[in-house]
């Protein structure tokens, strides 16, 4: 672990980027105050850790800026009790920031080295209340369904039918989707009358790499609110 706080960092990156783009949630920000984004970035990008921009952090993989991580956890609005499923744990930094915010967080990743690295990261932080698997994440944890939260952070080319499935009445899920560059942020809220839909932001995410199944995304309907 590095010696340096980067308090001041973390303050500025709130003040700069972070409330000017609208991230209110006082829960959210302190989150961010808290958590040391510089142990999750590679050590060659120390200078850049609290950047308004994503860095990459091994196997074509990338940590995300950190507006879409605040504006992702926001989105989710969580109260504190939650249990949470991240698909892509990826560097940790969001699993951290989820860690801070709800009860349990199920975080899955598809790819072992990136898995064990952000594992390390997390328990010599502290963090207890997280469950780590290595597994295509585009068929979720059946096992700890259902979720009040579940949370994407790589771009699907359409909404895998077994993450909905996993929702909890009332539950959000926030998902980047789209082909190429061409990709849109939405959360979807699963209400009484099914799924209903609501555009965040457009976006840049690397690929979900998922096993194709025919007709995978046609177990669901949703409406855009």
């Amino acid at each position: 672990m590095q010696k340096e706080d980067y308090a001041s960092e973390r303050d500025e990156m709130i003040k700069q980027q972070l409330i000017p783009r609208g991230i209110h949630d006082q829960r959210v920000l302190e989150a961010f105050r808290r958590v040391p984004r510089h142990f999750f970035v590679n050590p060659d990008h120390l200078h850049l850790a609290y950047a308004d921009h994503p860095l990459a952090i091994g196997e074509e993989q990338t940590i995300s800026q950190p507006y879409i991580v605040a504006l992702m956890t926001q989105a989710m609005e969580l109260m504190g009790d939650e249990k949470v499923l991240e698909i892509g744990t990826g560097s940790g930094y969001q699993t951290a920031i989820l860690a801070e915010l709800a009860g349990h967080v199920y975080t899955v990743e598809r790819l072992a080295s990136l898995a064990a690295s952000a594992q390390k990261v997390l328990a010599a932080l502290g963090y207890n209340n997280i469950s780590f698997k290595t597994v295509d994440g585009s068929k979720g944890w059946p096992e700890h369904q259902p979720f009040d939260a579940i949370l994407v952070t790589a771009a699907a080319g359409s909404l895998p039918a077994a993450l909905p499935a996993q929702l909890a009445p009332g539950g959000r899920l926030v998902i980047p989707e789209g082909e190429g560059w061409q990709q849109d942020l939405y959360l979807y809220t699963n209400t009484a009358g099914g799924l209903q839909r609501q555009h965040l932001c457009g976006c840049r995410f690397v690929p979900l790499i998922e096993e194709k199944i025919s007709g995978h995304n046609e177990n669901f309907w949703f409406t855009d609110a």
